[in-house]
């Protein structure tokens, strides 16, 4: 840890170029998210291969990420640090190549329309609905709790991952949720 960083009273203080960092992450990845989703964006991009493959992708990073989650939950919870902090970093890695992916693949392919009717369009789209917004606030979550984790600052972290945990696992679930949902929709590979 930086000991610049460190007050006389030994509490870390935040690095103001990590604030920053994690306050522009927490703006640009839901903006270009929802840049790439707006409708008025017909001209896609070809990348060079078939990405009709990325949401099979997508989903096994989801419930890759979930299940660590759910293990690194239990790991911490019976002492065991370096498993949980393992299981954490291939969260946080899964959650970041699924973000990759998900940009590769709305920006290069037209959206998919949900074919599903009455009482199962609106669980659809209720589950999307939390899916989205819960993922928007996840990511600053995620960047915070990863950081006070990195610096040591561990109560921090525990009072920041009080909300992180649930709300991430519970995006990375329905985000599988949601694939299955729709995969019967989507075009071909």
């Amino acid at each position: 840890m930086n000991t610049q960083s460190i007050p006389s009273n030994n509490q870390p203080t935040t690095n103001p170029t990590i604030k920053w960092t994690i306050r522009v992450l927490s703006i640009a990845i839901p903006l270009v998210v929802a840049i790439l989703l707006s409708p008025s964006i017909e001209t896609k991009i070809d990348f060079g291969f078939n990405t009709r493959i990325l949401p099979h992708i997508n989903a096994v990073f989801n419930s890759l990420t979930s299940l660590c989650l759910i293990a690194g939950f239990f790991a911490v919870k019976s002492k065991n640090i370096k498993l949980h902090r393992g299981l954490m970093m291939t969260a946080f890695t899964l959650s970041s190549l699924f973000l990759v992916s998900y940009v590769i693949y709305h920006a290069s392919v037209p959206h998919t329309i949900f074919g599903g009717e009455g009482i199962v369009k609106g669980f659809y789209y209720f589950l999307l609905g939390s899916h989205i917004l819960l993922s928007i606030v996840v990511v600053p979550l995620v960047l915070w709790a990863i950081y006070f984790a990195w610096t040591g600052q561990i109560e921090k972290h525990k009072k920041m991952v009080k909300w992180t945990f649930p709300i991430w696992t519970y995006v990375a679930i329905t985000g599988v949720t949601v694939y299955f949902m729709i995969s019967p929709y989507y075009q071909p590979l």
